[in-house]
């Protein structure tokens, strides 16, 4: 089937559905907008087998096209070949499905187009082989990792040879998924051993602090606290100044006067 003859049977098949979708959008509802498809788009370049979740029923009428129902968990393959749908699997079998049934799930490890400056935030006193794959900024369309080594965080560029396969050694990948997977047991680092770790949503980010020792403000933006004290964190994103909440008030304070409570 041609991405023309998918694109007209969509139209007349689902015209009703992609209506509801765009309502949805616009209302701020489960479906994607354009800056959050854009940011799929751009991850499938290098990631595959994103999944998605089925929102509507869809029966396949052409024999490269995959049925599925409503709740059923597919993996995405390809999502640059037609604007209006994706190459999917779902056990065992295959199919273009069009994209209007269907919710994009990404990756937790994925943070997409944000900076060196902001993932080193992200990643600071976090445990050793902790991991983010965020976009390049001085290359579009390439990829970074950055990896805590627990004191620090280090940056890796992610190779692409003329194959279009990625590399940050000597092994190569078909995807960045496979990557990810390889150094989940093997270690990212040369000279020393660390492997990448996959946080659970609920630890990606602490949400507490204990104060070391006693912090007294020189400026009205800053967090007064007293060693022992807990504080609720509120921005962990600056790796110098944290911002947080202690007895009520709300504040800036420097991140080396607290250790983060890993709950």
């Amino acid at each position: 089937m041609t991405a023309w003859h998918r694109w007209k049977h969509r139209r007349t098949q689902s015209n009703n559905i992609f209506v509801t979708s765009l309502s949805l959008c616009q209302a701020g509802g489960s479906s994607l907008c354009s800056s959050t498809v854009d940011r799929f788009i751009a991850l499938a370049q290098g990631v595959e087998a994103m999944e998605a979740v089925a929102i509507y029923d869809f029966r396949a009428t052409e024999s490269d096209e995959l049925s599925f129902q409503n709740g059923d968990i597919l993996k995405i393959t390809n999502m640059e070949d037609d604007p209006n749908w994706y190459t999917a699997e779902l056990m065992g079998r295959k199919g273009f499905v069009p994209k209007n049934y269907i919710n994009l799930r990404p990756h937790t490890w994925f943070a997409g187009r944000i900076s060196r400056h902001v993932s080193e935030g992200r990643l600071r006193q976090r445990e050793c082989g902790a991991f983010l794959v965020r976009e390049s900024e001085s290359a579009p369309g390439e990829f970074s990792m950055s990896v805590s080594y627990g004191e620090h965080v280090q940056h890796f560029k992610v190779l692409k040879d003329r194959e279009g396969q990625y590399f940050i050694w000597d092994e190569v990948f078909s995807s960045l998924n496979q990557l990810v997977d390889f150094y989940k047991s093997n270690s990212i680092a040369k000279e020393r051993t660390v492997f990448l770790q996959e946080a659970d949503r609920s630890q990606r980010r602490p949400h507490h602090a204990h104060a070391l020792v006693d912090f007294i403000p020189k400026h009205n933006s800053q967090l007064q606290f007293l060693r022992g004290d807990v504080i609720d964190l509120l921005d962990c994103s600056d790796p110098q100044c944290w911002k947080g909440r202690c007895n009520g008030r709300v504040g800036i304070f420097p991140k080396d006067y607290v250790k983060l409570i890993y709950h």
